[in-house]
C-alpha cells in the first residue's frame, strides 16, 4: 500500500508545542520504516487549519481520489484537520474506500466503525479545542477593553504604553497624521492622492514600508 506522508505547522499559539515540521517529518520517517510503510510523497504545509483552503493539503486529497495513494501518514489526525469541512472530507474519503489506512504514532485508526467514530470524535475534540479558544481569547480581549486597556498594537500615530497598557500619541508621526486628516477634509484629494503624501512627509510604517490604500483608509476613519 502506498502512503502520503503529511506535515503541518502553522504560528497559531495552540500549534506552539506541536514539532516542528522538520521534527515531524524525522519522526514519521522513522515511524514509517519500523511499520514497513511505502511512502510515496511528502506533503510539507505551514497554515493553520481553522479553516478550509489550504493549497497543500487539497492536492494530497486531489491525489488520493486519483488512487496516487491509499494510507496517509500523519503526527496526529488534527494535523489533518481542525474543522468540520476538511475533518468531513478525510471521513468521506475513508468511507468511500479511497483512503484504506491513517497511521499515526499517537492515534489508533482502522477503517471500521468503532475507527470511524474514533476519529470523528478526534476531529470533533480537535475543533472544539479552535473553538474554545477562540471563545477565550475574545473574553480576554473583551476584559482588557473594561480594564481601558488597549489589547493590541497601537494604531498609526499612537504608541503603546507597555506600563499602563494604554495607548498615548506619538509625538513624532501624530501631527503627520493630523496634516493628512487636513488634507483629505478638503475634499480635494482620494486614498491614493493621500497615500502619496503620506510618502513624501515621511510618514511609514513602523517597519519603514509605504502604507497601503487600506491603512490610509483605517487611519482616517478610526
Amino acid at each position: 500500500m502506498n502512503y502520503f506522508l503529511y506535515i503541518r505547522k502553522s504560528t497559531d499559539e495552540d500549534d506552539r508545542q506541536v514539532l516542528s515540521l522538520e521534527a515531524q517529518e524525522v519522526e514519521l520517517n522513522e515511524f514509517a520504516t519500523r511499520e514497513h510503510l511505502h511512502i510515496v510523497d511528502t506533503f510539507r504545509e505551514s497554515q493553520t487549519a481553522k479553516e478550509p483552503g489550504r493549497p497543500i493539503f487539497n492536492e494530497m486529497l486531489a491525489r488520493v481520489e486519483l488512487g496516487h495513494a491509499e494510507g496517509i501518514l500523519a503526527w496526529h489526525p488534527d494535523r489533518l484537520a481542525r474543522n468540520s469541512v476538511d475533518g468531513g472530507r478525510i471521513i468521506f474519503l475513508v468511507d468511500s474506500g479511497k483512503i484504506k489506512a491513517l497511521k499515526s504514532p499517537t492515534f489508533w485508526f482502522e477503517p471500521t466503525p468503532q475507527g470511524k467514530f474514533m476519529l470523528n470524535i478526534a476531529f470533533g475534540q480537535s475543533k472544539y479545542f479552535v473553538d474554545n479558544l477562540s471563545e477565550n481569547t475574545k473574553r480576554g480581549l473583551r476584559q482588557k477593553l473594561r480594564r481601558g486597556e488597549w489589547p493590541g498594537w497601537a494604531p498609526v500615530g499612537y504608541l503603546n504604553d507597555k506600563l499602563e497598557h494604554i495607548v498615548v500619541p506619538d509625538a513624532q508621526r501624530s501631527p503627520l497624521i493630523r496634516k493628512l486628516f487636513g488634507r483629505y477634509a478638503t475634499g480635494k484629494h482620494s486614498l491614493k492622492d493621500i497615500q502619496n503624501i503620506a510618502q513624501s512627509i515621511g510618514l511609514f510604517s513602523r517597519s519603514g514600508k509605504v502604507l497601503s490604500v487600506s491603512v490610509i483608509q483605517n487611519i482616517l476613519s478610526n
